[in-house]
């Protein structure tokens, strides 16, 4: 007989074993060595919590009460997982892609961030745990009793009681030690998964040995037990199709909704393809947990006495017939259960409760932003969620305490279930419907939470404890149609399907009315069109305009929540892909949507977009973007149905013709702009050339007249032939067909060249050179950028309005690269002129003064290009300034010594 002492010493080594195993898996994942912990097997056991004590010691009670009823909670998350395993895809995607970290931070999430629903979310959750968690307190308490009793101590209220607490503290240690330790950016916990599959192997080998020890041990086997089953008072099938229904839609809707069962379905999910194992795997294991629960309910009931608990017969049947090693294999198969569940829900409370309450309300007491910069945003998440873990299993022990007392395990799991399974309407029409709004989600929410609690959770306190007699038979202020057991006077059913009827009813119906009555708000738009074509979108739309913050500001802030390493890569690598040295980016909207992102993984979508709210001083999206992004989604959506494979394709095709046709446009412009002013500019000579053609052909004129006639044909002559060549040259230079011949030269040598052949013998224009910067030698094709030099030159001759006019030619060299300045003293060019002047026929000034076509210029950019630099309009305190950028140059002593 093994006495209760040695039961507590295996009890605390298997959880010293599990402490190992998680710091193990944690040690790994942080070096890196994760290929295991992230494995589809472990995915898939990690969902077993799942299988709690009321699955390992309830589902045997269950069926000794109800018979194959029991059946209905494990084809819920079958059906679930087989049938409509595309919404856990789309759960997990929408969390990968929008760094969800709960349940309440997909639903605030997806109305707009709204922090109301988060905290809606997290009230209900917490609320709908409580039951849960006292009835893994109770079914742990009770397994410990029964060795207790074997050993011949007969437990009294305060030895229960005194267990529940040293429970309590134990699970409270373990998930503060490998729950709570960090601020995980992906809410991740390597340990913990770890810790839960090795509980999933446990505690189902622990049921089946004692199945196939039922079965072959005290059976006879499978034949004898089937004639006991057959013979026995136990009731396979009760004729309620109702209940079954209603009990396989609260398990399959339970299944999503449970926050322990979003964590480990998609938060802890590594990879999207996990799924297509879990579908069929995950089943297979529930399947075998269920296959011997009636041979043991029924064995149990012949062998234990009357009035035993059946749902201990995991335990008692095994200590009966003196297999003492196999009870208390089967006692830490039930301490799995429940310690595995608990954890995981304590978690996921804990930081539901951090991020979409605590941290909230503590933001919003600040007063200016230096509490969202200071590290006490890091310590304020963490001791809240410590707190948070001891305070939910507070709870969870006075609900044991004041309630639960000879309840039925099952059916404190049920009304759990129910309260859970409220934030469903909401959470499915958020990622199928566009058109929920916030208003319709919170309304449903809250009434379904109100149904929920009257007419399920507040009669579990008994009689009188909290709603009266009178109220039950009569109704609230004697109003029949308010009695918690028959809302609006319908009477007859049973009372879990009638609180999961009225709440879900009543629930979607407000969801899906208030929905129709309002209008989303732009974000709450935006965010639908993400959530809803999460497979289309692989990123959400930028939320924020530039920001009036710096980025030090920022990488304090998230130095504070990330860690400072993880925080200065993120702002490195951003600064990186900018082009910028240093660890500071500039603060673009990309950016700060990044780093919103990356601070949802600690502390949720809604909190994350809150501080860096309070930080910058606003959002960033207009209304009128927000509609038009999300009206395009949804033109989208509408009129691709049948074209869905090519609508990627179809809409690069429309975005290039309407490139071509912009294209085209200005290019018809251009081109009716250069008909117009060639036109012009050969008329004007031609028509010089006719008319003092015709007066020359009169004769009847003067010697001087005749060579001053002359004179001027001639003169306008060389200027049409100047048109020409220029406009020959562009063409030649614009389509890439000139020859360049390179040579090598000095700078000084070629603008000596070019000052000569500008004509500044008249002394107009005053010439400043430093001849020591001009010892740059290049090779290139000279003349071509002799060229360039000279029209710099005649354009600062020409349109300097200086009184005294002086052009200064500044050589500057950095590295290979070389730039000639080109700047004079008068008025410069106007800003809004700035642009044009590169355009061919383009003069910012009076065209007589000028004296040309306006190619100059559009001549040199285009030399520039070929020669592989560049000539450009430097805006400059005084006068005009021009700079050339000569690749490729060489000092002259440097080429010496070569």
């Amino acid at each position: 007989m093994m006495s209760f002492n040695a039961l507590i010493a295996i009890a605390l080594g298997y959880v010293v074993f599990l402490f190992f195993i998680a710091f193990l898996a944690e040690r790994r994942a942080k070096a890196g060595q994760n290929s295991w912990v992230s494995s589809p097997w472990i995915y898939t056991l990690s969902i077993s919590i799942y299988c709690t004590a009321w699955t390992f010691y309830g589902a045997v009670g269950y069926a000794a009460r109800s018979g194959l009823e029991f059946v209905t909670i494990y084809l819920g998350p079958t059906l679930v997982m087989v049938g409509w395993w595309w919404i856990l895809r789309r759960l997990v995607r929408i969390g990968r892609a929008q760094r969800i970290t709960s349940i309440a931070d997909l639903v605030s999430s997806r109305f707009g961030k709204s922090t109301q629903l988060g905290m809606i979310v997290t009230v209900i959750s917490v609320i709908a745990a409580t039951p849960y968690i006292a009835l893994q307190l109770q079914s742990v308490t009770l397994s410990f009793a029964v060795f207790a009793e074997t050993g011949g101590a007969n437990w009294n209220e305060a030895d229960f009681n005194a267990a529940a607490v040293w429970t309590s503290v134990g699970l409270a240690v373990f998930t503060v030690i490998f729950g709570t330790r960090n601020l995980d950016a992906n809410e991740r916990h390597h340990g913990v998964v770890m810790a839960i599959a090795v509980e999933a192997v446990v505690k189902l080998l622990a049921l089946v040995a004692v199945g196939v020890f039922v079965v072959w041990g005290i059976g006879g086997g499978p034949s004898e037990i089937l004639d006991r089953i057959d013979n026995s008072d136990i009731v396979l099938w009760h004729n309620d199709g109702g209940r079954w229904i209603s009990l396989i839609f609260l398990s399959a809707a339970a299944f999503l909704c449970l926050p322990r069962m979003y964590q480990v379905l998609v938060v802890e999910n590594a990879d999207e393809r996990h799924l297509q194992i879990a579908s069929w795997a995950f089943p297979l294991y529930l399947f075998v947990m269920s296959l011997f629960v009636v041979p043991i309910a029924v064995v149990g009931l012949d062998l234990m006495p009357p009035g035993s608990n059946p749902d201990l017969f995991v335990v008692t049947v095994p200590l009966s017939e003196g297999r003492d090693g196999l009870a208390v294999l089967s006692f830490l198969g039930g301490f799995s259960s429940a310690t595995s569940m608990v954890i995981v829900a304590t978690i996921a409370l804990a930081t539901m409760v951090s991020n979409h309450i605590v941290v909230p309300i503590w933001l919003r007491l600040q007063a200016n932003q230096h509490a969202v910069m200071s590290g006490d945003v890091r310590h304020v998440i963490l001791l809240s969620r410590r707190l948070t873990v001891a305070g939910i299993l507070g709870l969870g022990y006075l609900y044991y305490r004041f309630s639960v007392g000879g309840t039925a395990l099952a059916t404190i799991g049920l009304i759990s279930f129910t309260g859970t399974v409220q934030v469903l309407p909401a959470m499915i029409g958020g990622i199928f419907w566009r058109g929920a709004t916030g208003i319709g989600a919170a309304a449903g929410l809250v009434t379904g939470l109100i149904v929920w609690l009257w007419t399920l959770f507040l009669p579990t306190f008994g009689t009188d404890a909290v709603i009266s007699q009178a109220v039950m038979d009569h109704g609230l202020f004697g109003l029949s149609i308010l009695r918690p057991e028959a809302l609006f006077g319908i009477s007859g059913l049973d009372p879990l399907v009638h609180g999961i009827f009225w709440s879900m009813l009543l629930n979607t119906a407000m969801f899906v009315i208030c929905s129709l009555l309002t209008f989303p708000a732009p974000l709450e738009r935006l965010q639908g069109a993400q959530f809803v074509n999460v497979f289309d979108h692989s990123t959400a739309a930028p939320a924020w305009t530039n920001a009036a913050t710096g980025a030090e500001d920022l990488l304090i802030m998230s130095q504070r929540i990330m860690g400072s390493a993880e925080a200065q890569a993120l702002f490195e690598q951003e600064a990186l892909d900018q082009g910028k040295s240093g660890y500071l980016p500039e603060v673009t909207p990309t950016f700060i949507e990044k780093l919103e992102r990356e601070l949802a993984g600690s502390v949720g979508a809604a909190t994350a977009h809150a501080m860096i709210l309070q930080l910058i001083g606003g959002s960033s999206v207009s209304v009128e973007d927000l509609i038009a992004v999300a009206d395009e989604a949804a033109q989208i959506l509408e009129y691709s149905n049948r074209l869905e494979a090519k609508s990627k394709e179809q809409e690069s095709t429309a975005r290039a013709l309407r490139a071509a046709n912009e294209k085209l446009t200005a290019l018809s412009i251009q081109k009716d702009a250069f008909l117009s002013q060639i036109s012009h500019e050969l008329r004007t000579p031609m028509t010089s050339i006719r008319s003092f053609s015709d007066i020359l052909r009169e004769g009847e004129m003067s010697q001087d007249e005749y060579r001053r006639y002359a004179a001027i044909i001639h003169a306008e002559a060389e200027r049409l032939t100047r048109l020409l060549d220029d406009l020959l040259d562009l063409a030649v230079l614009e389509h890439g067909q000139v020859v360049l011949r390179e040579q090598t030269g000095r700078m000084s040598d070629l603008l000596d060249r070019a000052l000569g052949a500008a004509g500044l013998q008249d002394g107009v224009l005053k010439v400043v050179r430093d001849p020591k910067t001009e010892d740059v030698v290049l090779t290139t094709d000279l003349d071509r950028l002799v060229q360039v030099f000279i029209n710099l030159i005649s354009n600062a001759r020409k349109y300097c309005d200086a009184k005294k006019p002086q052009l200064k030619i500044k050589v500057t060299r950095e590295g290979q690269t070389c730039t000639v300045d080109f700047i004079d003293n008068g008025s410069g060019i106007a800003p809004e002129k700035r642009a044009l002047i590169f355009e061919k026929f383009s003069r910012v000034a009076d065209g007589s003064k000028a004296g040309g076509a306006g190619l100059g210029l559009a001549i040199c950019r285009e030399i520039m290009q070929r020669l592989g630099g560049d000539v450009t309009y430097v805006a400059h305190k005084s006068g005009a300034s021009f700079r050339v950028r000569l690749p490729h140059v060489q000092r002259v002593d440097a080429l010496e010594e070569t």
